[in-house]
């Protein structure tokens, strides 16, 4: 018995052995197998890509509506907070002049025939701030709400009076006393 050594592939035959080289049909499968492993290894499948993605929106739906809500709170506590500035210098005004203001400029500039008495600026700005939505506040002398003093108010998040629903005003801060 001869035993022969080749460095190619080969099968045995009869009659002797014979080149399976590398066109062969085994070579060719096993090449594709190890080309397919090979693909899957660099990359990710649907089913992944899926799966990640339903994990992000199932955080997002989480997450998202806690900031804001946080947000809208935060805004609705800074309205709260230059109604009750405005409510300072309004009272300011009251005191210096013997009556209320008949518009809010008059909290920045003297009013005509204020005589010595006007002591403002009473706010710390160059201008009216607007409330935290971008609205003017309204303000409203005498009163509805505060039939002897003065109303004002912001509009909330929605910007419109319609049912009252959302108003801040200086009646609904808890602390009516002007």
């Amino acid at each position: 018995m001869k035993i022969q050594t080749h460095t190619e592939k080969q099968s045995p035959v009869a009659g002797g052995w014979r080149s399976m080289g590398s066109g062969s049909g085994a070579a060719r499968r096993n090449s594709s197998l190890e080309h397919r492993k090979s693909q899957m290894e660099n990359g990710f499948t649907l089913v992944e890509l899926l799966l990640v993605l339903v994990i992000l929106a199932t955080l997002a739906a989480i997450v998202l509506p806690r900031f804001t809500g946080t947000s809208q709170r935060a805004r609705i506590t800074a309205a709260v907070t230059q109604i009750s500035t405005f409510k300072t210098a309004l009272n300011a005004y009251e005191v210096d002049m013997g009556a209320y203001p008949k518009n809010l400029t008059e909290l920045l500039q003297a009013p005509p025939n204020s005589g010595p008495n006007w002591h403002g600026p009473y706010l710390d700005s160059d201008t009216i701030p607007k409330d935290p939505w971008g609205n003017d506040y309204i303000y409203t002398f005498p009163g509805k709400h505060n039939p002897t003093s003065f109303d004002i108010m912001s509009l909330g998040p929605n910007g419109q009076s319609g049912n009252g629903e959302g108003i801040i005003g200086n009646w609904t801060t808890g602390n009516n006393a002007n």
